[in-house]
């Protein structure tokens, strides 16, 4: 007997895809002004002011900046309030090895795809990252670096290696705006990117792994101030950290 009746007909339930709410909103601010400087490093939250740029209240910012301090993005302390971290000298190699064991296995399932285009890919982005060290934009060559690395764990295709990259690469800025001697990258282009774009081609991740653990040493080095200690001679390029005032566009202005 045929179903009857004002729902026999009605369509199956549409799942809805879910709206990012004002407090992911909020924290997607935060997180790319602590990338870009505009929050300064080791700074107080200032709530009154970035909520009123904002055009938030001060509850949603709060609860988004809690997310931060979670991420270890922001600082936490009684009586102090809520600051951008800093990440000490002594942080940098467990930063580092943190990245190691992300971008291995991004590596690993790379390889183990054995795309065409994901290799493309990354070559494109070595590409991009040697242009930018041509000139001499400090941000620019930091961005195309950490794109570079991002390829890789985009190519791998698992969101959460994607998602736990993301933190670790505002990690990465934070390190590099900690330095005493303020915005300071790398200008020449290691070797060691070469290496691990080509082990991958040929199927090698051993080989693509030990250039990438390579590298990171050397980041650790440099950053840490050791090169000079050991004769190290890098061509590097620097950007002075400025106080400009913060300004943030209201999120219904969108």
């Amino acid at each position: 007997m045929p179903e009857s009746g004002p729902d026999a007909h009605a369509p199956a339930a549409v799942f809805r895809v879910p709206r990012a709410s004002t407090v992911d909103l909020i924290a997607v601010e935060l997180r790319a002004a602590i990338h870009s400087g505009a929050l300064v490093v080791g700074g107080p939250i200032g709530e009154v002011e970035i909520a009123s740029q904002l055009g938030v209240s001060r509850s949603p910012l709060r609860e988004a900046a809690q997310r931060l301090v979670q991420e270890g993005l922001l600082t936490s302390t009684p009586g102090r309030g809520l600051r951008v971290a800093t990440i000490r000298p002594e942080d940098l190699r467990d930063l580092y090895d943190a990245r190691v064991a992300i971008e291995s296995q991004a590596i690993r399932l790379v390889v183990a795809r054995a795309n065409a285009r994901d290799i493309a890919e990354i070559e494109a982005a070595l590409s991009t990252l040697m242009t930018a060290s041509e000139g001499t934009d400090a941000r620019k060559i930091g961005d195309a670096d950490i794109a570079f690395h991002h390829s890789m764990v985009i190519q791998a295709g698992n969101s959460r290696l994607e998602r736990y990259f993301s933190g670790l690469a505002i990690e990465t800025r934070i390190a590099s705006f900690s330095m005493s001697d303020g915005y300071v990258v790398r200008r020449d282009v290691s070797p060691s990117y070469r290496a691990i774009v080509d082990a991958i081609a040929a199927g090698d991740s051993g080989a693509a792994i030990a250039a990438l653990e390579s590298q990171m040493s050397d980041a650790v080095a440099r950053l840490s101030g050791e090169p000079a200690e050991h004769g190290a001679d890098y061509d590097t390029v620097e950007e002075p950290l400025t106080n400009d005032p913060l300004s943030l566009e209201p999120l219904n202005g969108r």
